[in-house]
């Protein structure tokens, strides 16, 4: 396996349950960054970040424009925007037409970070109602990058998850309280 240099979780209704029950499992030294894209309303960005926040000893910040990715951190992607990665391993937001009824689309991410991480890439997707995820999956397998989605059985909505096993050669398929021991174990491949 290739070494991770960035995690990136996807997710929609169903979603935030599943991070809850993750993040104060994963280790707090891991050497790469966690980025969060979850559909949601504007408006409550400090509120997810503070919830998040006091379920992990991982620093956890809104993302900001043009800013440079840090080990051991995690990103909330803001709403109303797409979230890019650039080369530079910056965020670029983007506020162009919805993706899949969704700003900030799971699919621009993956996709975006599939180019310029790779083989070293590994997008998770969780819980949600519609297919975005599924193409920035295919783009991440494309590039040499691992796609893992929850268990379907195990989501409160399990559409999302389920069209990707339907439409992408899935590396990994987890039940949530699996999901912080393979997190941990990418710093190990």
């Amino acid at each position: 396996m290739n070494n991770c240099e960035a995690l990136i979780i996807g997710g929609s209704a169903g979603s935030l349950d599943v991070l809850i029950q993750v993040l104060p499992d994963i280790n707090p030294t891991l050497p790469f960054p966690i980025i969060i894209v979850l559909h949601r309303k504007s408006g409550k960005e400090s509120l997810l970040t503070n919830v998040l926040s006091n379920k992990t000893k991982l620093k956890v910040k809104d993302l900001e424009e043009k800013e440079k990715m840090m080990a051991s951190t995690i990103y909330i992607a803001p709403p109303n925007y797409h979230l890019l990665i650039e080369n530079n391993q910056t965020f670029s937001l983007d506020a162009s037409e919805k993706v899949n009824f969704s700003r900030p689309s799971i699919d621009v991410t993956f996709e975006s970070a599939a180019q310029v991480f790779e083989e070293n890439l590994v997008c998770l997707l969780l819980s949600g109602a519609n297919s975005d995820g599924t193409s920035g999956l295919q783009t991440v397998k494309k590039y040499g990058g691992r796609a893992i989605i929850q268990n379907p059985g195990s989501a409160i909505v399990p559409f999302m998850p389920e069209y990707a096993m339907e439409h992408v050669a899935i590396d990994a398929i987890l039940d949530p309280k699996e999901m912080a021991n393979y997190i941990n174990q990418l710093q190990n491949d």
